[in-house]
C-alpha cells in the first residue's frame, strides 16, 4: 500500500474560524455547494434546491448521551469518567435501560488516583432522583478501562442516571464548558436513539421546516443508526495515514431502509460522515454475506468491516467485491435478514475511507468543515477526487465557520 502522507491534508485553521456556538437559527448557516469542480454558496435552508427530487436522503438518528460523570474520592481527588460504549450488556439499549447495573468501556481522568476495585460514590439528589451511584474500576483496556456501575433502586435506568448526573460531552476543540443551551443545540432535531458521545454534526443544520421543504420537493428521507464514539476526535498522529488505527463503531440499519436504498441507488444523499461510513460499509457487509452459504448464517456471531477491507486485493471479500454490484451486495443483506428472521442489521464498522477508495452507495454528501489532518478530511478528499483544497480555500476566504457548530456543505461525488 502506497504511503498516504497526512501532512498533505493540512491547512491553516485560525481559532477565530472555529464556531464556538451555533447560529440562533440553525438552518441559516452558510452552505457551500460543490459540483464538477465548481464552488458556490447559499444558505442551508435552500439545501433542497441542490438535491435531485428523486433522491433518498439518509440521516443518522443517534442521540448524544450525557456521558461524562464526575466523582470525588474521600481525599478530595476528582475522578472524571467518560462512558464510551457498553460492555455488559453489550447492546446500547439494553445497557441504558438496565436497572440492575452495567459495565462500560470508559476513559478515566486521574485514573492513577483510583485503585482497581475501589468504589467511588456519587450521590444524586434532584426533583426526579435521589440515589447513590457507585463506580468500580475493573480491567484496563488499552488507554481505557472497564467500569462497573451499580445503584440502589430497581425502577431507575442507567439512562435516567446519566440524564440526571451526567454532562453532555461537547467537542474538546470548543475550549469551553458545556452550557445549558448545548443540551438542545448539540442534538439533531431527528435524534432519538441514545448512544453517541458526539453529535453527527452535519445534521445540526436541519430544522422541521427544512425537512418539510425536502418532502414538498419529493425528496424522500430515511434513517440509520451509528453511535458516534470519542474516536471521532482522535487526530492522525502517524506520518503515514495508512498506519492510523480507526476506531470501531456500532451500526444498526433497518431492513426497510436497506430495501429503500436498493430501490434508490444512483440518488443517495448521506447526511454526514457517519451516515456515509455506514452506507459504504453496507457494500462490504453484503460481500461478506454473499460469500457465506445460507447454512452458515446461523454461525455468524458478529459482522465487522475492517478498516482496510476495501483495499485488500488478496482477500476473499475483495476478490468477490470486484465482481459484485452494489445492488447484489444489498440484496445479499436482505436475503440474510430474511433467512434469519431479523428486521434490523446489526454490525460493527472500522472502515477507513481515504483517497483511492471506490464509492459504492453514496452520490452526495452533506457535511461540515473538518479539522486539518483528520480522517474525516481524508474521506472528503476521496469523495471529491482529491479536490478538497478548492473547497476549503473557498470556505476560508469566504468567512465560513468551521467544525461542529460551523457551516455546512453539499458535495457531489466526482466521477
Amino acid at each position: 500500500m502506497n504511503p498516504l502522507f497526512i501532512a498533505d491534508f493540512n491547512y491553516p485553521l485560525p481559532d477565530e474560524r472555529i464556531a464556538k456556538y451555533p447560529l440562533p437559527e440553525r438552518d441559516h448557516s452558510k452552505l457551500l455547494i460543490y459540483r464538477d469542480g465548481a464552488v458556490s454558496e447559499d444558505h442551508f435552508y435552500n439545501v433542497g434546491e441542490y438535491i435531485n427530487p428523486s433522491a433518498l436522503l439518509i440521516y443518522n438518528n443517534t442521540r448524544v448521551i450525557q456521558a461524562r460523570l464526575e466523582f470525588y474520592k474521600t481525599t478530595g481527588a476528582r475522578i472524571e469518567i467518560f462512558c464510551l460504549e457498553p460492555l455488559t450488556p453489550h447492546d446500547y439499549q439494553l445497557s441504558l435501560s438496565s436497572t440492575t447495573g452495567c459495565t462500560w468501556k470508559c476513559m478515566v481522568g486521574n485514573a492513577k488516583k483510583w485503585h482497581t476495585g475501589d468504589a467511588l460514590e456519587l450521590k444524586i439528589k434532584n426533583e426526579k432522583l435521589k440515589i447513590a451511584l457507585r463506580a468500580y474500576k475493573e480491567e484496563q483496556l488499552g488507554n481505557t478501562f472497564a467500569v462497573r456501575f451499580e445503584w440502589d433502586g430497581d425502577d431507575i435506568s442507567f439512562a435516567e442516571i446519566l440524564d440526571a448526573a451526567g454532562e453532555l460531552p461537547i467537542p474538546p476543540y470548543l475550549n469551553r464548558k458545556t452550557e445549558a443551551s448545548d443540551l438542545k443545540t448539540y442534538q439533531t432535531v431527528y435524534s432519538r436513539i441514545k448512544g453517541s458521545v458526539a453529535a453527527p454534526t452535519a445534521g445540526l443544520h436541519f430544522t422541521e421546516s427544512v425537512l418539510a421543504d425536502l418532502h414538498r420537493r419529493g425528496i424522500e428521507t430515511d434513517e440509520l443508526t451509528l453511535h458516534v464514539g470519542a474516536g471521532t476526535f482522535l487526530p492522525v498522529k502517524t506520518a503515514d495515514a495508512n498506519e492510523h488505527t480507526m476506531h470501531t463503531e456500532i451500526i444498526a440499519v433497518p431492513r426497510e431502509t436497506i430495501a429503500h436504498i436498493l430501490a434508490k441507488l444512483g440518488s443517495i444523499v448521506a447526511v454526514g460522515t457517519t451516515s456515509m461510513r455506514t452506507l459504504e460499509s453496507l457494500y462490504f457487509i453484503g460481500c461478506q454475506l454473499r460469500n457465506a452459504e445460507m447454512s452458515e448464517y446461523r454461525n455468524i456471531d458478529s459482522i465487522h468491516v475492517d478498516q482496510f477491507e476495501p483495499y485488500e486485493n488478496d482477500s476473499q471479500h475483495s476478490a468477490l467485491s470486484s465482481r459484485l454490484s452494489t445492488a447484489e451486495a444489498l440484496q445479499s443483506i436482505l436475503d440474510y435478514l430474511d433467512a434469519t428472521h431479523q428486521q434490523m442489521l446489526h454490525a460493527e464498522t472500522q472502515i477507513m475511507i481515504k483517497p483511492g477508495y471506490t464509492f459504492h452507495v453514496v452520490d452526495q454528501l452533506i457535511t461540515n468543515f473538518h479539522q486539518p489532518q483528520s480522517t474525516l478530511l481524508l474521506l472528503v478528499s476521496a469523495f471529491v477526487g482529491g479536490d478538497w483544497r478548492t473547497i476549503y480555500d473557498y470556505a476560508l476566504s469566504h468567512d465560513f465557520r468551521f467544525l461542529s457548530y460551523g457551516d455546512s456543505s453539499i458535495l457531489t461525488r466526482k466521477l
